[in-house]
């Protein structure tokens, strides 16, 4: 899962160098010496966010109501539309749903930013339902899209037909899939840092004014790290959350469903995957390599990491190899700073780790001097009088033909 830094090397053509450089990385990872959680939930999942793997699962690929975690889709497909400002008027169709609610009636105002904000703090059922008419024109077409964008992510149990997780028998999914989508959701910036409020005054009304939206999720103050993500609860689903903790570099994602005391089985989640997973960090020495410049007052550039590559590893990783991509050469001027490749690092033929490479310092353009003529001698008046009888001799000559 990489971030936009990184997916802004997706479009560029490299020179590949292979090095084959051993046991890469500095210290050593946690021995797996605590024993894995007792839940109350009927479901449960623990995942390391950066690598995919799943440290516990209990019942995960079972069938079962999410409640307002489905929430979590719901908001990610409208961050996804890149219109966080749009204004959007609450229509009578938008607003008659059960259960929870931001107020929304029709005829309000409202943006698109703040309908998130109503859905992943509040948990807004009317928020989700202008959402998904806003943005697919029905609830109907927008699930289409929610399961198109479920199918990306890899969720393979999973089915919505609402956008608010009111309860439908059709509607389910499972703790496994679920830890992916908060997995993927998590990596969007704006959709972290909404998840991540505790509490916002926005404006939204017919005529707006200012209202208080406060998060559910208790675990954003009674466990540190917790960065997010969602809650839900309905009397068939029973309690269900979804939540990232992030500690030394390593994002967690617990899952729960059904869960009748969510909160301590998020803790003992968080804390056992704590215990066994560390931030592991990679070599990142690149003295010696250098990309040529053309045109530049020096004719190279170092190269670094753009960031600290880390990998968060369960045990001691036995062999990793790094993989250099980089342009073959570049153009002066050169930037600082300015992206030129990446670094791949493997275990075995597994990706752990891409990190963006960037020059060390900036290079700039050779100064030519600019070549002046040299001004003409001014003519003396001879040179002006044998030059006038050249020309009109010259003239009279050519007209006598």
């Amino acid at each position: 899962m990489l971030n936009q830094k990184k997916q802004r090397f997706q479009s560029y053509k490299y020179l590949a160098v292979c090095l084959l450089c051993g046991c890469l990385w500095c210290g050593s990872a946690r021995a797996q010496a605590a024993s894995p959680p007792s839940v109350s939930a009927q479901s449960a999942a623990l995942l390391v966010a950066d690598t995919g793997e799943f440290l516990f699962e209990k019942n995960a690929y079972q069938q079962q109501g999410m409640a307002s975690t489905t929430k979590i889709m719901t908001s990610l497909l409208a961050i996804e539309e890149g219109t966080p400002n749009r204004v959007i008027t609450a229509t009578d169709a938008m607003v008659r749903v059960e259960g929870t609610s931001i107020g929304l009636r029709a005829g309000d105002r409202i943006t698109l930013r703040n309908l998130v904000y109503g859905m992943l703090l509040e948990s807004g059922n009317d928020a989700a339902n202008a959402t998904a008419i806003a943005i697919a024109g029905s609830v109907n077409e927008f699930a289409q899209r929610m399961n198109l964008r479920a199918r990306e992510i890899g969720m393979k149990n999973t089915h919505f037909v609402t956008p608010s997780g009111l309860d439908h028998a059709e509607h389910y999914s499972c703790a496994h899939d679920m830890a992916l989508l908060g997995a993927e959701a998590i990596q969007n910036p704006e959709f972290a840092s909404i998840c991540a409020t505790k509490s916002i005054r926005v404006a939204y009304g017919n005529p707006e004014y200012l209202r208080t939206l406060s998060n559910h999720n208790r675990l954003l103050s009674a466990y540190d790290g917790c960065i997010g993500i969602k809650t839900g609860f309905t009397k068939k689903s029973g309690r269900c959350l979804v939540s990232a903790a992030k500690r030394d570099g390593v994002t967690l994602i617990a899952v729960t469903l059904n869960a009748p005391n969510d909160w301590a089985d998020h803790k003992n989640l968080f804390d056992y995957g704590f215990s066994i997973v560390e931030s592991i960090q990679l070599d990142d020495r690149f003295s010696g390599f250098q990309l040529p410049v053309v045109g530049g007052v020096s004719s190279q550039v170092p190269v670094e990491c753009a960031i600290t590559p880390n990998y968060p590893a369960t045990s001691t990783p036995s062999e990793i190899r790094r993989e250099i991509l980089l342009e073959p050469f570049l153009y002066a001027p050169v930037d600082q700073g300015q992206l030129v490749g990446e670094a791949r690092y493997y275990q075995g033929d597994h990706l752990i780790a891409c990190v963006p490479l960037e020059t060390a310092c900036a290079v700039e353009n050779i100064k030519v001097p600019i070549q002046h003529e040299a001004p003409q001698k001014e003519q003396g008046l001879w040179e002006k009088i044998k030059e006038w009888f050249l020309t009109h001799i010259m003239r009279r000559e050519v007209q006598d033909g």
